[in-house]
Protein backbone atom coordinates (compact mmCIF):
# COMPACT_ATOMS: atom_id res chain seq x y z
CA UNK A 1 0.00 0.00 0.00
CA UNK A 2 1.50 3.47 -0.74
CA UNK A 3 2.35 6.22 1.82
CA UNK A 4 2.17 9.63 1.52
CA UNK A 5 4.50 11.90 4.29
CA UNK A 6 3.35 15.19 4.30
CA UNK A 7 5.71 17.39 6.37
CA UNK A 8 5.71 21.58 7.42
CA UNK A 9 8.92 23.11 5.75
CA UNK A 10 11.76 23.76 8.45
CA UNK A 11 12.79 26.75 9.81
CA UNK A 12 13.25 30.15 9.10
CA UNK A 13 14.29 33.95 10.62
CA UNK A 14 10.80 35.10 11.02
CA UNK A 15 7.49 34.96 9.30
CA UNK A 16 8.63 37.31 6.11
CA UNK A 17 11.76 35.54 5.53
CA UNK A 18 11.75 33.62 2.12
CA UNK A 19 14.31 31.02 3.00
CA UNK A 20 15.97 28.56 5.78
CA UNK A 21 18.15 29.66 8.63
CA UNK A 22 20.88 27.53 9.49
CA UNK A 23 18.87 26.73 12.26
CA UNK A 24 15.90 25.15 10.04
CA UNK A 25 18.77 23.66 7.39
CA UNK A 26 20.05 21.58 10.38
CA UNK A 27 16.46 20.50 11.53
CA UNK A 28 15.63 19.26 8.04
CA UNK A 29 18.93 17.69 7.56
CA UNK A 30 18.53 15.52 10.99
CA UNK A 31 14.63 14.93 9.73
CA UNK A 32 15.59 13.47 6.34
CA UNK A 33 17.96 10.97 8.32
CA UNK A 34 14.87 9.23 9.92
CA UNK A 35 12.97 8.92 6.61
CA UNK A 36 12.50 8.19 2.48
CA UNK A 37 13.16 6.56 -0.07
CA UNK A 38 10.48 8.49 -1.99
CA UNK A 39 9.87 7.82 -5.40
CA UNK A 40 7.74 11.45 -5.17
CA UNK A 41 9.15 14.22 -3.98
CA UNK A 42 7.26 17.25 -3.91
CA UNK A 43 7.12 20.67 -2.92
CA UNK A 44 5.10 24.02 -3.02
CA UNK A 45 6.59 27.09 -5.10
CA UNK A 46 7.66 28.21 -2.40
CA UNK A 47 11.98 28.54 -1.77
CA UNK A 48 11.43 26.89 1.74
CA UNK A 49 9.59 24.31 1.08
CA UNK A 50 12.12 23.27 -1.98
CA UNK A 51 15.44 24.49 0.68
CA UNK A 52 13.57 21.96 3.37
CA UNK A 53 13.28 18.68 0.81
CA UNK A 54 17.08 19.35 -0.38
CA UNK A 55 18.26 19.58 3.20
CA UNK A 56 16.88 16.71 4.15
CA UNK A 57 18.78 14.96 1.50
CA UNK A 58 15.82 14.52 -1.17
CA UNK A 59 15.58 15.68 -4.99
CA UNK A 60 12.49 17.23 -5.86
CA UNK A 61 11.33 15.69 -8.66
CA UNK A 62 7.91 17.90 -8.69
CA UNK A 63 7.05 21.43 -7.89
CA UNK A 64 3.22 21.45 -6.90
CA UNK A 65 1.64 25.06 -8.42
CA UNK A 66 -0.23 27.32 -6.51
CA UNK A 67 -3.37 26.87 -6.16
CA UNK A 68 -5.64 30.28 -7.26
CA UNK A 69 -7.37 30.63 -5.00
CA UNK A 70 -4.78 30.71 -1.77
CA UNK A 71 -5.13 34.17 -1.72
CA UNK A 72 -9.20 34.35 -0.53
CA UNK A 73 -8.37 30.54 1.64
CA UNK A 74 -5.45 33.23 3.50
CA UNK A 75 -8.26 35.69 3.96
CA UNK A 76 -11.19 33.19 5.50
CA UNK A 77 -8.77 31.46 7.28
CA UNK A 78 -7.50 34.45 9.17
CA UNK A 79 -10.70 35.58 9.75
CA UNK A 80 -11.84 31.90 11.55
CA UNK A 81 -8.64 32.40 13.89
CA UNK A 82 -11.03 33.79 16.25
CA UNK A 83 -13.35 30.67 16.28
CA UNK A 84 -13.28 28.77 19.27
CA UNK A 85 -11.93 25.16 19.77
CA UNK A 86 -9.21 23.15 19.34
CA UNK A 87 -7.66 23.89 16.16
CA UNK A 88 -8.01 21.24 14.05
CA UNK A 89 -11.49 21.55 14.90
CA UNK A 90 -11.69 25.20 13.95
CA UNK A 91 -10.41 24.64 10.40
CA UNK A 92 -12.61 21.54 9.68
CA UNK A 93 -15.51 23.95 10.63
CA UNK A 94 -13.58 26.38 7.82
CA UNK A 95 -13.66 23.68 5.41
CA UNK A 96 -16.39 22.15 5.83
CA UNK A 97 -18.55 25.37 4.45
CA UNK A 98 -19.98 24.61 1.08
CA UNK A 99 -18.89 27.31 -1.18
CA UNK A 100 -16.40 28.68 0.76
CA UNK A 101 -12.78 29.43 -0.44
CA UNK A 102 -11.02 27.65 2.18
CA UNK A 103 -13.42 24.49 0.92
CA UNK A 104 -12.49 24.91 -2.45
CA UNK A 105 -8.86 24.99 -1.26
CA UNK A 106 -8.83 22.27 0.59
CA UNK A 107 -10.17 19.87 -1.81
CA UNK A 108 -8.18 20.76 -4.01
CA UNK A 109 -5.09 20.21 -2.01
CA UNK A 110 -6.53 17.34 -1.01
CA UNK A 111 -6.81 16.29 -5.13
CA UNK A 112 -3.39 17.59 -5.23
CA UNK A 113 -2.23 14.89 -3.31
CA UNK A 114 -4.57 12.05 -3.98
CA UNK A 115 -2.79 12.69 -7.82
CA UNK A 116 0.68 11.88 -6.47
CA UNK A 117 -0.41 8.70 -5.81
CA UNK A 118 -1.63 7.31 -9.00
CA UNK A 119 1.61 6.38 -10.15
CA UNK A 120 2.71 4.69 -7.25
CA UNK A 121 2.84 0.67 -6.33
CA UNK A 122 2.85 -1.30 -3.05
CA UNK A 123 5.32 -0.05 -0.87
CA UNK A 124 6.00 3.23 -2.58
CA UNK A 125 6.47 6.20 -0.70
CA UNK A 126 5.42 10.34 -1.66
CA UNK A 127 6.83 13.22 0.69
CA UNK A 128 5.23 16.82 0.51
CA UNK A 129 6.63 19.63 2.34
CA UNK A 130 3.89 22.26 2.50
CA UNK A 131 3.47 25.29 4.68
CA UNK A 132 1.63 25.43 7.99
CA UNK A 133 -2.11 26.12 7.92
CA UNK A 134 -2.42 24.77 4.80
CA UNK A 135 -1.62 20.95 4.92
CA UNK A 136 -3.89 20.95 7.89
CA UNK A 137 -6.70 21.77 5.80
CA UNK A 138 -6.01 19.34 3.26
CA UNK A 139 -5.75 16.74 6.22
CA UNK A 140 -9.49 17.42 7.71
CA UNK A 141 -10.74 16.99 4.22
CA UNK A 142 -9.22 14.00 3.50
CA UNK A 143 -10.51 12.79 7.46
CA UNK A 144 -13.94 14.57 7.49
CA UNK A 145 -15.41 11.72 10.11
CA UNK A 146 -11.96 11.81 12.36
CA UNK A 147 -11.95 13.08 15.79
CA UNK A 148 -10.53 16.12 15.37
CA UNK A 149 -10.37 17.53 18.85
CA UNK A 150 -7.77 14.26 19.51
CA UNK A 151 -5.07 15.53 16.79
CA UNK A 152 -3.77 18.45 19.05
CA UNK A 153 -2.02 21.23 17.48
CA UNK A 154 -1.53 22.99 14.45
CA UNK A 155 2.01 21.78 12.97
CA UNK A 156 5.17 23.19 13.87
CA UNK A 157 8.22 22.92 11.75
CA UNK A 158 9.06 19.17 10.34
CA UNK A 159 6.00 17.87 11.83
CA UNK A 160 3.17 16.12 9.67
CA UNK A 161 1.52 13.30 8.87
CA UNK A 162 1.94 10.06 6.97
CA UNK A 163 -1.20 8.91 5.10
CA UNK A 164 -1.69 5.26 3.64
CA UNK A 165 -3.23 4.89 0.32
CA UNK A 166 -6.06 2.44 -0.69
CA UNK A 167 -5.22 2.78 -4.67
CA UNK A 168 -8.32 0.38 -5.31
CA UNK A 169 -10.67 2.82 -3.29
CA UNK A 170 -8.46 5.80 -4.32
CA UNK A 171 -8.84 7.50 -1.06
CA UNK A 172 -6.65 7.94 2.08
CA UNK A 173 -6.61 5.89 5.50
CA UNK A 174 -5.03 5.59 8.49
CA UNK A 175 -3.52 8.97 9.53
CA UNK A 176 -0.62 8.99 12.33
CA UNK A 177 1.14 11.86 13.07
CA UNK A 178 4.35 13.10 13.10
CA UNK A 179 5.67 15.28 16.10
CA UNK A 180 8.71 17.03 17.21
Amino acid sequence: MPMLEIRRHSKRNGDEAVHLSQEGVELARWSGTLMGPFETVATSVAPRARETAIAMGFAVTLELPTLPNVNGFLQESQAASYDVGAPFTRLARLVNRRGSVASDYAHALARQWSDLMAPLGPGDAALVIGHGGHIECGLVTLFPEANHDDWGALFGYMEGARLHYDAAARRFHDIEFVRS
